[in-house]
């Protein structure tokens, strides 16, 4: 065949594997045996096959001399390899590197073909990521190597998850580009913010947390010594908050107070009501910044969204007063006018631990349905007041839920007006950032054991914030091509 042919040790292989399968060793096999011997030989007949493929491409030489970026000209040609892992095993690059005195090489070829820095394809390192961003770095490698015949090291792949997150601000800016005709008739904004601690290691822990940790190590180890006793594990002061928010924009969904029941009480079979969608819808997590920090992230997003102010802005809020003042002052800061919402879904919980002291099985359900329905109507006040005398005449010693629930609608009352609110058709539900929560931080972040360095924390929040928002394939294909961009512009001659 022409050009020597390339894909000569392909063919060997090809021809090898049919003269196995049809021999009466194979006819011995079970379907197990054999898809195990496809597994492992088919992915060697791919391998050279890739091989054979890129030696038809060349090895990048694109004339006597280059010219890079830096303006230097390269007149020195030398042959260098590169190994890089791939999806099919690890195989060889030939390629030209142009060089000069005192400059670093530059390799065409790493742009044409858009070679990785680190020595993984980006094909694999897309399937690893996948994995880490669902499990262990441990497990990940391990499911990797089984399915792919590939070992990754654990260093390989913490860099790998850093390297591939580092596009994370570049891609949502270019997705709300896309995105934001279909969002800019939406007449809502909604901007929402939550947090859940991250165990960390102790150099990556905020300072103050840091010393409580070192003070309470000292401590223990004292304790230790003397009382020859030892302290149960506290991971209080070896967490670090995660920050999750979240900005979208949205048309109304008018209800009615009625509706709101009927969705948290109604046994039987409802008509499913089309509820609208949320538009451009962001979510993000940072562990690095604060939530002060992330707060003002908020509103800068939405105000890019609109900065005219002509959309009516909802807060949605779980009710904590630091968080609530954080938005009030930038509110004020960019002179937004804000609606703050607290979410429906923490009022029913205050609910059903105080509905379990003042009720029996039979009665509880019903009782919290009707004190939901008075505080959807604008009444939290006075289902506050109710609840406290009803305890109050009872004489109950233990009224911890009872006071707790009843400050809680006395504190946030002027947050409470949900007949206003589903007059509007805000929403009364804080569903985006509550599931992002679990799913950024808790499902992932909270592993047993697992302890985490900054640096690697922010970036695998980042991608699982790309994953829950159904945007990874769109964000990986866009990380590849700013390396893309990247190589080419080094590499221009």
């Amino acid at each position: 065949m022409e050009n020597n042919n390339r894909f000569s040790f392909a063919e060997q292989k090809f021809l090898q594997m049919i003269h196995f399968l049809t021999s009466n060793d194979a006819n011995r096999l079970n379907l197990s045996e054999v898809e195990e011997y496809l597994q492992k030989d088919g992915r060697e007949l791919l391998r050279n096959l890739l091989i054979g493929h890129l030696e038809e491409r060349g090895v990048g030489d694109v004339g006597p001399n280059i010219t890079g970026a830096d303006g230097i000209k390269r007149t020195h040609k030398r042959l260098r390899t590169k190994k890089i892992k791939t999806l099919f095993g690890e195989i060889t690059v030939n390629r030209i590197a142009y060089s000069g005195r005192g400059v670093p090489s530059l390799f065409p070829l790493d742009g044409i073909l858009n070679l990785p820095l680190l020595d993984v394809s980006y094909h694999l390192q897309k399937h690893l990521v996948l994995e880490i961003i669902k499990t262990s770095f441990d497990e990940s490698i391990e499911s990797i190597e089984r399915w792919t015949g590939v070992k990754i090291t654990k260093e390989q792949a913490k860099k790998i998850i850093i390297e591939s997150a580092k596009d994370f601000d570049k891609f949502y800016d270019f997705q709300f580009l896309k995105e934001k005709n279909e969002a800019k008739v939406q007449p809502l904004i909604i901007l929402t913010s939550d947090g859940k601690g991250v165990v960390m290691r102790t150099e990556d822990l905020r300072e103050a947390t840091r010393k409580k940790a070192k003070n309470k190590k000292a401590k223990n180890k004292k304790t230790n010594k003397s009382g020859g006793h030892f302290l149960t594990k506290n991971k209080s002061n070896s967490k670090r908050m995660a920050t999750v928010a979240s900005v979208y924009e949205m048309a109304r969904f008018i209800r009615k107070p009625e509706n709101i029941i009927e969705d948290f009480f109604t046994t039987h079979l409802k008509k499913k009501i089309k509820r609208p969608r949320p538009k451009a819808k962001r979510v993000w997590a940072s562990l690095e910044k604060s939530s002060e920090e992330v707060i003002k992230e908020i509103f800068n997003e939405a105000l890019q969204r609109d900065p005219d102010l002509n959309k009516e802005w909802v807060v949605l809020v779980d009710g904590d007063p630091h968080q609530i003042k954080k938005f009030q002052k930038f509110a004020q800061k960019f002179g937004v006018k804000l609606t703050i919402i607290c979410d429906i879904i923490h009022v029913l919980e205050y609910l059903w631990k105080a509905g379990k002291v003042l009720n029996n099985e039979e009665t509880l359900s019903r009782w919290v349905s009707d004190k939901l329905r008075q505080i959807l109507n604008g009444k939290s006040s006075f289902v506050a007041s109710g609840i406290r005398r009803s305890a109050t005449c009872r004489q109950l010693k233990d009224r911890k839920q009872i006071d707790s629930c009843a400050n809680y609608l006395l504190n946030h009352s002027k947050y409470l007006n949900y007949n206003e609110y589903l007059e509007k058709g805000y929403p009364i539900a804080t569903g985006v950032i509550e599931g992002a929560c679990r799913y950024l931080v808790k499902d992932r972040m909270d592993l047993t054991g697992a302890r985490w360095s900054l640096k690697g924390a922010e970036a695998l929040l980042k991608l699982r914030a790309v994953k829950i928002s159904d945007d990874f394939s769109s964000y990986w294909k866009f990380y590849e091509q700013q390396q893309y961009i990247t190589k080419v512009y080094i590499c221009s001659s």
